[in-house]
């Protein structure tokens, strides 16, 4: 009976060490990687499966489309305005100094290049040059005319331009301030010739420009009347703006 005992212990003991050696084994075999015979051949595909784009999501915003190119300049009726500095040349030149300058001039482009014209100015300055302190008379110069504009376009943003005009000029003094000086009939409208270059500079709205610009002018009624000949020249430069409606 012992015998038969020890024995039935032994195989129970024996079958136990079988089944947990069996789980390790199995194991040992998941862990183990597969491997390639060496004649197995690889082959990659050259594009993501059917429905995947291979591209990475992102959280970005899109971009945004791109903007539309700019309208182009057009024609059309044009107010341009600017400031700057009136200056005497001839004998003039001894009795007034320079004064502030404004000018305004509305127009319109009868075609791209060509611009017909109304405009108007106003300057201030005074006697200084020739009186004393004392007897400086300080007051503005007026005047108004017409005329036409060319420009050339260097580019579809810079342009340069002549321009060439008739009118009229005139201090606005007491009566006979400038008769005094020998300058009567510059108390009163007379005519006037004028010619003016300049250059213009587009912005990117096409309505606006910057304009840069220098005239000359032979002020027929500043001349004076007392002594010798004189060549009643003015000359003149200025920046300003034009808006294009």
């Amino acid at each position: 009976m012992r015998t038969s005992g020890r024995t039935l212990v032994a195989g129970l003991a024996f079958l136990g060490a079988v089944g947990l050696a069996r789980p390790a084994a199995g194991a040992e075999d998941a862990a183990a990687p597969p491997t390639l015979a060496p004649d197995a051949q690889v082959n990659l595909a050259a594009t993501p499966p059917e429905g995947k784009t291979g591209e990475v999501d992102s959280t970005l915003p899109a971009a945004p489309p791109e903007a539309p190119p700019s309208h182009p300049r057009k024609k059309g009726l044009v107010l341009e305005s600017t400031a700057g500095v009136l200056g005497f040349a001839g004998s003039l030149r001894h009795v007034l100094p320079p004064g502030y300058w404004m000018h305004t001039q509305l127009g319109y482009e009868l075609v791209r290049w060509l611009m017909v014209f109304a405009d108007g100015e106003l300057a201030f300055t005074d006697t200084g040059v020739s009186q004393d302190p004392s007897h400086v008379i300080a007051f503005p110069i007026y005047g108004f005319g017409a005329g036409l504009r060319a420009t050339a376009h260097a580019s579809d943003r810079l342009a340069l331009f002549v321009q060439g005009q008739g009118g009229a000029l005139a201090a606005y003094v007491p009566h006979d301030a400038l008769a005094i000086l020998g300058y009567r009939n510059a108390e009163s409208l007379q005519g006037e010739l004028c010619a003016r270059i300049g250059v213009e500079w587009y912005q990117l709205d096409r309505h606006l420009a910057l304009t840069a610009q220098a005239g000359a002018r032979d002020a027929l009624g500043f001349a004076r009347v007392v002594g010798g000949s004189d060549l009643p020249l003015m000359w003149d430069g200025a920046m300003g703006l034009r808006y294009t409606f």
